[in-house]
């Protein structure tokens, strides 16, 4: 699936959203499940957002921007969590077109020539709910939208965008949580073999 480089940016920028919220974090040990920290909980933590992905344009952030963002995110959840093409659609269309795109080419911070669905003066809520709902646009009107998923291992719930060739990605890192399934499945095979 041959992804264009800002549209790649977007979706990255959608999985990393996505996985600040709490929801998407195991719980600690001995912590309610209702009590998990959101990675975006205040101010601070959405300009390091901001930073982490050269969000451009950000000016001063308050609370409601804060609680914008959150919004969006929830919204890009509901697209993840859907398997009928219909309905996400339906909810890309709705995200996109709440945010005011006004698509404009732009060249700026050292990137090409590439597309901006948001208007200048958006606010940090509408850049991300208008360039990152059109990325998934692309991932629906591909007909891909299996590759939109949440990783696999018991105890996590990132969200990540599998850009497997054959589709066949289980888990959100083969590193940590795919590896650590394998050896403990290793190991209870181990086991079994022993006892």
């Amino acid at each position: 699936m041959l992804i264009p480089h800002d549209t790649r940016i977007a979706l990255d920028t959608v999985v990393d959203l996505l996985n600040t919220a709490p929801e998407s974090e195991p719980p600690a040990s001995g912590q309610p499940e209702g009590e998990r920290s959101d990675g975006l909980a205040g101010t601070e933590a959405l300009y390091d957002f901001a930073r982490r992905h050269r969000i451009s344009g950000v000016g001063e952030l308050h609370e409601k921007d804060l609680r914008a963002v959150q919004d969006v995110r929830t919204h890009f959840a509901e697209i993840f969590a859907t398997d009928d093409t219909r309905t996400a659609a339906a909810l890309v269309n709705a995200l996109v077109a709440a945010a005011g795109t006004t698509p404009q080419l732009s060249d700026h911070d050292g990137y090409d020539w590439h597309v901006h669905y948001f208007a200048p003066d958006a606010s940090i809520a509408d850049h991300l709910a208008a360039d990152c709902g059109m990325a998934l646009a692309f991932i629906v009107v591909a007909g891909e939208l299996e590759r939109l998923r949440r990783c696999e291992a018991p105890d996590c719930r990132h969200a990540f965008v599998d850009l497997s060739r054959n589709r066949s990605r289980r888990y959100c890192s083969s590193r940590t949580c795919g590896n650590r399934l394998h050896v403990a499945a290793y190991r209870a095979r181990r086991k079994e073999a022993a006892g």
